[in-house]
């Protein structure tokens, strides 16, 4: 299995023994010994794949990296997170995922409204399995925790991924920036519930939502 490693915050180092790792296409920034390089799609592998990309319009395109020594992966200076799957799912947006273990599993699952407001189309990246992938994030990200007595509320401009058994709902009409007096139009909040975690960055994203 390949070895995720971060070398500094902003550029991620995968060691390959033979082993293979998907990243963003086009986010490979160096690498030392013998690699090969194939383009690859989003959307989940197969012919369900094919389907789910054409009806989703999911546009994250990545590539398959395999072979011998070290690639090096960042994007725009973006900060690397790394996570951790046992065997459970990552839910992502695709714009924030750079690198995944070529044996994780990825697909797309529907989010609802949630995906509208965020201005990235209304599903999301799925990853499963056991292994490491690598997020980024706009400034360092912050990992917060969902359980049954707190459940969380969220910015959808400011969402990047959750994982654990945690369920999500909107809210509209109501935002941060309302209680500043800056909100302008309709906009939305996510709400978790459940028990998992919630990868959040502290910078948002533009949204077709309204103002969030």
């Amino acid at each position: 299995m390949a070895t995720f490693r971060l070398q500094g915050s902003k550029v991620l180092a995968v060691d390959l023994s033979g082993d293979a790792v998907k990243a963003k296409n086009g986010a490979m920034v160096a690498y030392d010994g013998q690699m090969a390089f194939k383009k690859l799609s989003g959307g989940g592998e197969g012919i369900r794949g094919m389907v789910t990309r054409r009806l989703t319009g999911e546009q994250m395109v990545l590539m398959e990296v395999k072979g011998q020594g070290t690639c090096f992966f960042a994007d725009r200076a973006s900060e690397i997170n790394l996570v951790n799957l046992q065997g459970d799912k990552l839910y992502v947006e695709a714009s924030n995922l750079l690198a995944t273990d070529a044996g994780l599993r990825t697909g797309t699952t529907f989010t609802g409204m949630r995906g509208a407001t965020s201005g990235n189309g209304l599903f999301t990246t799925t990853i499963e399995g056991t292994g490491q992938a690598a997020l980024m994030s706009d400034g360092p990200a912050v990992v917060l925790r969902v359980s049954p007595q707190y459940p969380l509320t969220v910015d959808p401009g400011a969402y990047i991924a959750h994982q654990g058994n945690v369920r999500q709902s909107f809210q509209s009409g109501v935002t941060f920036r309302t209680f500043m007096g800056e909100g302008g139009g309709e906009a939305f909040q996510v709400r978790f519930e459940g028990d998992g975690l919630v990868y959040v960055q502290p910078s948002e994203r533009n949204t077709i939502g309204g103002d969030v």
